[in-house]
């Protein structure tokens, strides 16, 4: 298949970076990004904490003006297609007291902008119920959404999340470290909720993640971002010694196993495990403010 984030102008993206540049404090927190998300492609956006990832996702959101260049989302500015995009923030954990039930965690994904205020009985209210049930059943929560969120486990949580985010038939999926806090087979079961998803609604997503590995047999994009730089393509293009090294600008280097999966090793910042090394150490973002 061609390049899902190189492919030619006249292909209408979903997202388009031109020579962007975000600043945040007085410095950049990358700059002269250029790249292409194809539409219908699942695509990582990997890196270093503070690296900038998190910074990204808000870019495209429009929820962070550029100091230089220009992003395009489906051809408009970032912020113009809001009901087109479906968003999960970095995750958060319920407290066991919280009595809301799963369904209407969901339901808030239609009703956020008219803050909570219930549609009035009728077509419109039908409609939006029937969708609730439909994105719930997507997920495979339907055994637990009406339960009190607090109860359920952090993988069911994040399965009523992603149903929110659904809710509105997005086109594109913006997904901000979801696996993370999740134990691995959790990990894996998410993950592959997130690649059928993509893969049989034709939704485009951006995920962000600190492993790949999850999600490495899925992705058909990469977006490495470290040390103020950006670099886009293909897993086996992007995850390669001569790649990292000059990313990092000094000597990384991959390893690829029998069975595919490629490991980086003498990583700076714990890099190892975005490229899919198991267990090597488990990072929890502070990527909050824009340095993500």
């Amino acid at each position: 298949m061609p390049d899902p984030l190189t492919a030619p102008r006249a292909s209408n993206p979903a997202v388009r970076f031109d020579g962007a540049t975000a600043r945040l404090g007085g410095r950049d927190i990358w700059s002269g990004v250029d790249l292409t998300v194809e539409q219908g492609t699942f695509v990582a956006v990997l890196g270093p904490n503070g690296s900038g990832k998190s910074t990204l996702i808000k870019a495209v959101l429009g929820l962070l003006p550029l100091s230089d260049g220009h992003i395009e989302v489906f051809g408009q500015p970032p912020g113009d297609g809001g009901g087109q995009i479906g968003y999960l923030p970095q995750r958060r954990n319920f407290d066991p007291g919280v009595r809301v039930r799963g369904v209407d965690v969901v339901r808030m994904g239609s009703d956020g902008d008219r803050w909570g205020i219930p549609l009035p009985w009728g077509k419109a209210r039908r409609a939006r119920d029937t969708r609730v049930d439909e994105v719930i059943d997507l997920v495979g929560a339907s055994s637990y959404a009406d339960r009190p969120i607090g109860e359920v486990s952090g993988g069911e949580q994040q399965r009523l999340l992603i149903a929110q985010a659904l809710i509105r038939s997005p086109r594109l999926l913006l997904l901000d470290e979801p696996l993370d806090s999740l134990d691995l087979p959790n990990q894996g079961a998410v993950a592959t909720l997130i690649a059928d998803i993509s893969q049989s609604s034709g939704i485009t997503v951006l995920i962000v993640a600190h492993d790949v590995n999850p999600i490495a047999s899925a992705l058909d994009g990469v977006i490495y971002v470290a040390q103020g730089k950006v670099v886009s393509g293909t897993p086996e293009d992007v995850i390669t010694t001569e790649t990292l090294s000059a990313l990092y600008g000094t000597p990384i280097e991959v390893l690829v196993t029998k069975d595919g999966r490629r490991v980086v090793v003498g990583q700076p910042d714990a890099a190892s495990h975005h490229a899919g090394a198991h267990g090597s150490s488990h990072e929890h973002s502070h990527d909050h403010g824009g340095h993500g």
